[in-house]
């Protein structure tokens, strides 16, 4: 009869993820994974499967909760044109560790397929959500009718992207800001109420 598990998937999960974000995925040894989880190689492997495949949990797991958390930040806005401000913003505000989507992107989709096309997949269920706020900032009249909301919202996703990876880069957190705070303003129209 096989043993029950005595830990918290959820918790190794987000453990393994937070050493795959620090170190990258190739840089990341077994020891790693199994130090940062506190499980042995049997137990990690048993639970989770091979190293790709707990990556790939992980990335899952955090576009479902980024996207989650994207959808409630957009919906809860006053109006849909302050969301669309804050998720611009964002992009600011991931200054040391970036975005793990973004992060992992860059260092395996190019030799990875199966990271491309969940990356893929991420991607446009993000312009999705932002391109639906889009469409409630023209109902709202904030931005004009004529503009296409997956057209805009994918502009939207390569700003606030761009600025996710030039924080990697160490730009300084005041220089970075001002960059977000002039697409702001050149890509969203003040509001008047």
């Amino acid at each position: 009869m096989a043993r029950p598990r005595q830990f918290e998937e959820q918790d190794v999960l987000r453990d393994v993820r937070d050493q795959f974000w620090a170190a990258g995925y190739a840089a990341t040894s077994l020891e790693d994974l199994t130090r940062a989880s506190g499980l042995g190689k049997g137990s990690l492997y048993g639970a989770f499967g091979d190293k790709h495949k707990l990556f790939m949990r992980t990335l899952d797991d955090y576009v479902t909760d980024s996207c989650a958390g994207l959808r409630q930040n957009l919906e809860e806005s006053e109006r849909a044109v302050d969301g669309l401000r804050g998720f611009l913003l964002a992009g600011a505000l991931s200054l040391v560790q970036g975005c793990y989507l973004a992060n992992s992107t860059t260092e395996l989709a190019g030799t990875d397929p199966e990271v491309a096309e969940r990356a893929r997949e991420a991607y446009e269920r993000i312009v999705l959500l932002v391109a639906a706020t889009v469409e409630r900032a023209q109902r709202e009249g904030d931005l004009p009718a004529g503009i296409d909301p997956v057209a805009f919202a994918r502009t939207l996703q390569a700003a606030q992207q761009g600025l996710v990876h030039m924080g990697r880069s160490g730009l300084p957190a005041e220089q970075l800001t001002q960059v977000a705070e002039d697409f702001v303003a050149r890509l969203l129209p003040p509001v008047s109420r």
